[in-house]
């Protein structure tokens, strides 16, 4: 756990990916938060040393099941989210929070821990842009297509530090969830530009880092969109694109033996999007074009 600038802390280190928070003068803004409840309790401990002011709000990055959990733990005033991660999680049954508990751990002892814990949804939303006061600074959320339907970004400009969520990770496939693959390179490129003030990025899972780091994931989606066109032109089935597996993960460094199985299902997945997303433009009479993005090109500034 450290302080990154005065007044931002982050933890990279727990599991289900890395958690921040801010200090304005009227309390603490956590974006996203431990699904872990021991990670919580030491989250939480933590920041009580930094502060006595309260927490108040916990902010969500996107609907992928290990943000879930974590809310719950916090009980926050605010709750703050896309719209899309609203529609997202009205739609799971109730006994949804049952089966993240399964996914993250099967330890008996760990899953005893959980108790009674529920998904608690988002009670603020917005679509595109919004900015939170309370006091300074100013906090600005921005809606960019990404690895979900509800992707966002948390931008203090002043300190040129950003919250990407898993729109950018580091050492790591990507987390992809969703069918907006090219609008996630758009979102990277406009990550990128030179006039966007975003000096520190702290990403959904990995080290701290830059805007040079993220090239990697744009890299990886253009690489994944060329491959799967070309196969889903040819009418190859959806089978079929596991065999790309290999060769995207060679981009990243290689994964740990005993989280080679899970990263493999992973890229096995975005793999499914993306063909999935070709299918659903030429469901929709759209012509399925080269695209500059495929070529790298990024969006001026």
């Amino acid at each position: 756990m450290q302080e990154i600038v005065p007044g931002v802390f982050v933890e990279t280190a727990f599991r289900g990916g890395n958690v921040g928070a801010i200090l304005t003068d009227e309390g603490l803004v956590l974006i996203d938060a431990p699904p872990f409840p021991e990670d919580a309790r030491r989250w939480k401990n933590f920041l009580r040393e930094q502060t006595h002011l309260p927490i108040r709000a916990v902010i969500m990055t996107d609907s992928y099941r290990d943000r879930l959990l974590g809310p719950f733990w916090f009980q926050p005033p605010l709750l703050i989210a896309h719209a899309s991660t609203l529609v997202a999680m009205s739609s799971l049954p109730g006994s949804y929070a049952g089966s993240v508990i399964n996914a993250l751990t099967r330890d008996p002892s760990e899953m005893s821990g959980f108790g009674s814990a529920q998904l608690l949804l988002p009670n603020i939303t917005f679509t595109n842009q919004a900015v939170l006061h309370f006091g300074k600074p100013d906090l600005y959320l921005y809606y960019h297509p990404g690895p979900t339907k509800g992707s966002i970004w948390v931008h203090w400009p002043e300190r040129g530090v950003l919250f990407t969520g898993d729109t950018v990770v580091v050492g790591t496939p990507p987390f992809v969830n969703s069918d907006h693959s090219k609008e996630w390179l758009q979102s990277l490129s406009i990550l990128r530009r030179t006039r966007f003030p975003a000096d520190i990025i702290i990403p959904g899972h990995g080290e701290i880092t830059d805007k040079e780091s993220t090239e990697p994931i744009s890299e990886f989606l253009r690489l994944a969109r060329r491959r799967v066109r070309s196969l889903y032109k040819l009418q190859r089935p959806l089978s079929e694109t596991a065999i790309l597996v290999h060769e995207l993960l060679a981009l990243f460094p290689a994964p740990l033996e005993s989280e080679l199985e899970m990263v493999q299902q992973r890229v096995r997945t975005a793999l499914q999007f993306i063909y999935n997303e070709f299918r659903d433009l030429e469901m929709d009479g759209i012509e399925i074009l080269e695209e500059d993005e495929e070529m790298g090109i990024e969006i001026e500034d």
